[in-house]
């Protein structure tokens, strides 16, 4: 169903009134590209946080006397927290609705971060990452659900292109944060070598403040979610508000309101269980390639190529910004006009044949097998901004309906956190053991890409779940299927009763 335009102003009747009237998208002048820009804010907090000490675990393990296992264990905090974080934020955006839960994750940063950089012993600073990867699994649920539920189907800022947008925001995170280092490391003394990576780990305050302040004036509840769950009178203000669209609000007479029930469960029966095991195969593979590539990249970086520090965060930095961050911007822009399938199918390709000549240089020798080994890392990395990074949040994000995309995304960030604890655990003893024949294991995961996109046919160009009939399970509204009046109450005990 479709919005009716009888009048000049649109006619709402139902919550598809609503989400037919965000598909097409808001007006000139709305807040909708600042609920955005916020949202991806969460998404750079995100990367900066996985980022912080990749460079830096060295100097934690020497400050701090850590052994092969400890530091592993300061490694993998972070991706730690988001599998508990995961479950909570999906779970919670769809029962106390996205505002709610992306102000609580960023206080949650405020404090991880500050407590991060002044943690006295190496236990607290694996508590602080914890609750740093807790943010970080609470966030991309939420941060996702917002980037849909503020933009249209398709064209030039659809749901797709938003998401996508998610991939480069990241990369341009992972190169503010090797700056950082780079400008702090010539301004600290040296001769305090932890503080370079207390005070990386303490900035990530400074953004999650800023977006905390910025907020009121922008930020809203998404009014998809909030007619689906019977409040179309205030779906339609949130519309006027930060959408720049002004609806006439004229429910069926002689029908009460309609909710959309968020059950958790439909998440394992077709034809959502399909997608995802889909999703999570996706998520599966990129975590464990991805945290080895990048986490590891100082280390490799110094462990094959004997590089100084300074010649690993220039490498780093030059990586990031002349490569992937090119690379997931390719991926905006194709996800707007390629259909999803074929452009994952060519990144993973292209990841095979970057992660393969890594393997076959091994260490390099002389100038042409540095510059293979770096066109190695390159070629890995400028795949997964097009391809496998982008719509790793595409895919999810478009496969479920409102009422569970926070759970669904959720689920594939609890795979991921998994994935992603399992390999920072064991890379320290890996890179020990095995070297740069890592790299052959590594191999392993875009092959397994390939080989799974080629036997999907799942796409979701130009879908949007909300509208699909066979996902629709409405009930009747009673009188506890209310929401809260001020979308800043963080728990209500009403809400889904």
């Amino acid at each position: 169903m479709t919005a009716q335009f009888s009048t000049a102003r649109p006619v709402v009747r139902d919550a598809d009134d609503i989400s037919a009237l965000v598909n097409a998208g808001p007006a000139a002048g709305s807040h909708a590209r600042m609920v955005v820009a916020l949202a991806l804010g969460g998404v750079f907090l995100d990367a900066y946080d996985l980022t912080t000490l990749s460079w830096g675990i060295t100097d934690v393990q020497a400050h701090f006397g850590l052994s092969a296992f400890q530091t592993g264990l300061v490694a993998a905090a972070l991706n730690a927290g988001t599998i508990a974080g995961s479950l909570a934020g999906g779970w919670l955006t769809d029962r106390i609705g996205r505002y709610a839960v992306f102000m609580a994750d960023m206080v949650c940063f405020v404090i991880a971060a500050l407590v991060a950089g002044l943690a006295p012993t190496a236990g607290i600073l694996i508590a602080a990452r914890f609750a740093m990867g807790f943010g970080v699994g609470m966030d991309l649920p939420v941060a996702m659900a917002f980037l849909s539920e503020f933009s249209r189907l398709e064209g030039r800022g659809s749901k797709a292109a938003h998401a996508a947008a998610w991939c480069p925001t990241w990369y341009a995170a992972s190169s503010a944060c090797f700056v950082i280092v780079f400008v702090l490391s010539h301004v600290l003394p040296a001769t305090h070598p932890d503080w370079l990576w207390r005070a990386s780990l303490a900035f990530g305050a400074v953004p999650a403040l800023a977006i905390i302040l910025v907020r009121g004036r922008y930020m809203s509840e998404s009014p998809v979610w909030i007619a689906r769950r019977g409040d179309l009178a205030r779906a339609a203000d949130i519309l006027r508000r930060s959408y720049g669209v002004d609806p006439i609000v004229q429910p069926a007479r002689g029908r009460a309101p309609v909710v959309v029930q968020a059950d958790p469960w439909r998440l394992v029966r077709k034809p959502l269980l399909g997608r995802g095991l889909l999703v999570c195969s996706m998520t599966l593979i990129s975590a464990m390639s991805y945290n080895i590539i990048i986490f590891g990249l100082p280390t490799l970086l110094v462990s094959i190529m004997h590089a100084s520090a300074v010649q690993v965060v220039v490498i780093s930095i030059l990586l990031n910004l002349a490569v992937a961050f090119p690379g997931g911007l390719l991926g905006v822009r194709l996800a707007r006009s390629v259909r999803s399938r074929p452009i994952i199918l060519a990144g993973y390709i292209m990841q095979v044949a970057g992660v393969g000549l890594l393997a076959v240089t091994g260490v390099p020798h002389g100038t042409v097998g540095v510059v293979a080994a770096l066109a190695g890392f390159a070629a890995f990395l400028f795949a997964q901004g097009f391809g496998p990074g982008c719509q790793l949040m595409v895919y999810p994000t478009l496969s479920y309906p409102t009422e569970l995309r926070g759970m669904g995304i959720g689920v594939a960030r609890l795979v991921s956190g998994i994935g992603g604890t399992l390999v920072l655990l064991s890379f320290p003893w890996m890179n020990a053991q095995m070297g740069p024949a890592l790299f052959w294991l590594v191999l392993l995961a875009p092959l397994a890409g390939v080989v799974i996109t080629c036997l999907s046919r799942w796409d979701v160009s130009g879908y949007d779940p909300d509208m699909d009939p066979a996902l629709r399970q409405p009930v009747r509204a009673t009188q506890h299927d209310t929401v809260p009046a001020d979308p800043e109450l963080l728990f209500s005990s009403d809400i889904g009763n």
